[in-house]
């Protein structure tokens, strides 16, 4: 049996999460305790009272997310859970993703993420930028969508999550000229997200270069773990090649659905989803029906995790 451990991006915050895991785990707090330290507030205080309008600011939930998963990626090894064959994240969730590998040093990542916030939200003002769901289309219809209604501005397909499920992401008129244009090509729902930062396209190129300063003083190893990137959902080891594709993630592409499909072409037939919330097991059934995927939120779910793998 192969199995795969998948983290989650934004979106899948909310506040209380890790409530139960935290009163049964005392890895949770210390690993919130080692991301506060280096934040300078207690994320853990804003994690469970929020208020979500902080918690949802990109700068904030990109460490919430990333300490979320890697404090319950801690417990499954304290618990004896196997080592997976292969890591996956979706968006931030591959910085999760490369410090279970052991590419990337966790208070590093810490760091990284915490910037990489703060760089995505400054590269484009406020209202400026929007993301959009797609949902019931084709692909390439998305794409043919997004080219049509560009006029010189930037919108492109940004995040393949699911067959039926694209996000698009761009300057706000070009993102509202695509929806209407993804509408007339027949898509079921076409609605924009209430976020305000357009990631994953071209307009996040700056942060993309600020990004890679920082990135020039961190060590990264080669993965314990095999990770299946986003930018080209292939199987990466190498150190360099990680990095290079971390800082390519930026502004390509999220090639989630062909990410599934390669862990599938690799013999996975079981996969734990590594965080808080159940977003990417509702886009894997979608994807590949077939592949279980187990979370491991609290004691009983770590349990029922543990027992897909023979462990008890």
């Amino acid at each position: 049996m192969k199995s795969a451990f998948i983290f989650p991006g934004q979106g899948s915050q909310s506040v209380g999460m890790l409530k139960d895991a935290a009163e049964a785990w005392p890895m949770i707090s210390e690993t919130f305790d080692e991301a506060s330290n280096v934040l300078g507030y207690d994320l853990w205080h804003l994690c469970q009272h929020g208020p979500a309008e902080e918690l949802n600011q990109t700068m904030v939930t990109q460490p919430a997310l990333l300490t979320a998963s890697v404090a319950l990626w801690r417990q499954w090894c304290v618990s004896d859970g196997p080592r997976p064959d292969f890591v996956a994240g979706h968006s931030l969730g591959e910085y999760s993703a490369l410090v279970a590998a052991e590419s990337l040093d966790f208070i590093e990542a810490v760091k990284l993420v915490q910037l990489r916030g703060e760089l995505m939200q400054d590269a484009v003002p406020a209202g400026e930028g929007r993301m959009a769901a797609i949902l019931g289309l084709e692909d390439a219809d998305v794409v043919a969508a997004c080219e049509e209604a560009a006029q010189g501005d930037v919108v492109a397909a940004v995040n393949f999550n699911a067959p039926g499920q694209v996000v698009i992401a761009g300057s706000a008129a070009a993102v509202e000229r695509a929806i209407e244009a993804c509408k007339g090509r027949g898509a079921r729902k076409a609605m924009p997200l209430p976020v305000s930062v357009p990631s994953h396209c071209a307009l996040m190129k700056g942060a993309a270069e600020q990004l890679a300063e920082a990135l020039e003083d961190v060590r990264f190893n080669d993965a314990v773990i095999p990770v299946v990137q986003n930018v080209n959902a292939t199987v990466v080891k190498d150190a360099d090649t990680l990095k290079s594709n971390l800082l390519k993630q930026l502004y390509s592409p999220v090639l989630w659905t062909d990410s599934i499909r390669t862990l599938s072409d690799e013999g996975v037939t079981v996969a734990v989803e590594c965080g808080a919330g159940k977003v990417l097991a509702g886009l894997i059934k979608r994807i590949e029906r077939g592949l279980p995927v187990h979370g491991i939120e609290d004691p009983d779910s770590l349990a029922g995790a543990l027992a897909a793998f023979g462990q008890s």
